[in-house]
């Protein structure tokens, strides 16, 4: 069930007005959480049993792990870990993991022909499995403590808003607010219908209709492209992923606000990054503080030496590259952005706190090479495979013979207009939440551009296009 559908504006009046009729707070829970399968198993009934099954099996471990005594805790831990991770593998790398194993053996003489699993991928796995394993990680860490109602935890993992797209919701952030009932605040109610009105206009207005058109005729194109056309799509899937990705996480949070929940900003303008820690501290955080906390610093962090350091931080971009896909392109993509980190790291101890580089001259040139560098490992993200991924790397660079012409003068400019206007929001709104930006300006301000982004959302009525990261 799309969130840019007409199905899931009834389905969420639906819950939302029997949520706040019911009185009792656990019939309200119910109600969410029956909701929630719904929501999961319209798209395919036999998985939101799949999802039942991990869910309570977390929980049961979660209990085990702060019933064990220390010597057997972490026996439960790694219990968790490895149910997870091979659910999540069978599903997502399957495939991947036995076609390499072909290549790998075809090397050394071998003959092997694997069989191939014909396997749907689960929606919202790569998402769904972190919010379960984040509960086993923090009962055993010692940040949170096991929760003795299943249906709570059930809710937590499965909660529809957040459930097949992120952010990634830790239940240690989530079961707490399962313990009071929220009051109809009508403050909150609005600002969780306007974050919804937003999240759609990102998704249906800007970034299918006037970034997904451009992106998709340049990567779709089979053969070569002028210079000016590949960096005219890689900059139009730029803004279309960050507006599709954070239309999704800002519906979600609307619509979790609706219900009296809250999530955490999955976004905090990342196209006005100053380098790449910048960066992912703005861009997927949820997905970035996870890796942080989880496999990071448990690695040892920065705090094992330089050298240990970067090795660190090459793991960590690596699965997180793989996270997002069973594609050796996905992983290219998290290796560009883990050498950049490492680079950063070493240029930031090398340099010091030069006074040089505090200066606005400065940051605006450290802002235009992170995304420029951005922009060439979205070439590996987006590309079907590296032969693609090359032939658009060589036409940006001027090396590969240009074809004719995709890009009319009016598309070449709509992307310069919305790529620019985002990367000056960006950069203004840098030091600031888009709460306390709204929080200033007068209530006739936002009531037109509320009106406007509304009326642009039904003369556009988007395309139906699924979120891109529901392939994750």
């Amino acid at each position: 069930m799309l969130f840019n559908s007409l199905t899931f504006v009834v389905f969420f009046a639906l819950v939302m007005g029997g949520y706040w009729t019911l009185q009792s707070w656990n019939a309200r829970k119910n109600l969410l959480l029956v909701a929630s399968y719904i929501f999961y198993g319209a798209w395919n009934p036999p998985f939101a049993l799949l999802l039942f099954a991990t869910t309570a099996l977390d929980f049961w471990l979660g209990s085990r792990i702060a019933a064990a005594p220390a010597s057997t805790r972490k026996g439960w831990l790694v219990a968790s870990v490895a149910a997870n991770l091979s659910m999540l593998g069978f599903f997502k790398y399957g495939n991947f993991l036995l076609e390499n194993t072909q290549w790998l053996l075809a090397r050394a003489g071998v003959a092997y022909q694997p069989p191939h699993l014909d396997l749907f991928l689960p929606i919202g796995i790569s998402f769904y499995t972190f919010h379960s394993l984040s509960y086993t990680l923090d009962v055993y860490r010692g940040a949170t403590q096991p929760t003795k109602s299943l249906r709570d935890f059930l809710l937590a993992v499965s909660f529809f808003p957040q459930l097949v797209a992120g952010p990634i919701v830790r239940a240690a952030d989530f079961l707490p607010q399962c313990a009071t009932p929220p009051s109809p605040l009508k403050n909150r109610l609005q600002w969780g219908l306007f974050l919804m009105s937003l999240g759609m206009f990102q998704k249906i207005v800007l970034a299918d209709t006037l970034l997904a058109p451009v992106s998709d005729a340049i990567f779709g194109n089979p053969g070569p492209v002028y210079q000016l056309d590949a960096w005219m799509g890689v900059i139009a899937f730029s803004g279309q992923i960050f507006f599709d990705f954070s239309g999704y996480s800002t519906c979600a949070i609307g619509a979790a606000l609706c219900l009296g929940f809250h999530l955490k900003d999955n976004f905090l303008f990342p196209f006005a990054a100053v380098g790449f820690s910048d960066f992912w501290r703005r861009w997927h955080i949820s997905l970035s503080t996870f890796l942080r906390d989880y496999l990071y610093i448990p690695l040892g962090g920065n705090r094992v030496g330089a050298g240990r350091a970067a090795v660190n931080l090459i793991i960590v971009m690596f699965l997180g590259g793989l996270w997002h896909g069973a594609a050796w392109t996905f992983v290219v993509w998290g290796l560009i952005h883990g050498f950049c980190l490492v680079v950063e790291h070493f240029f930031r101890r090398t340099t010091g706190d030069a006074p040089w580089k505090k200066t606005l001259p400065a940051q605006l040139l450290f802002c235009a090479l992170t995304y420029f560098f951005v922009c060439l490992a979205w070439v590996f993200f987006r590309a079907p495979d590296f032969p693609s991924a090359a032939m658009m790397l060589g036409a940006m660079v001027g090396k590969i013979p240009v074809g004719e012409a995709l890009l009319s003068g009016r598309e070449i400019l709509q992307v310069v207009l919305v790529t620019g206007a985002l990367w000056f929001a960006h950069w203004r709104l840098r030091h600031t939440s888009l709460e306390s930006a709204i929080a200033t300006k007068p209530v006739w301000l936002i009531g037109a551009t509320w009106t406007l982004m509304l009326g642009a959302i039904i003369l556009t009525q988007g395309s139906g296009n699924a979120f891109i990261y529901f392939q994750f």
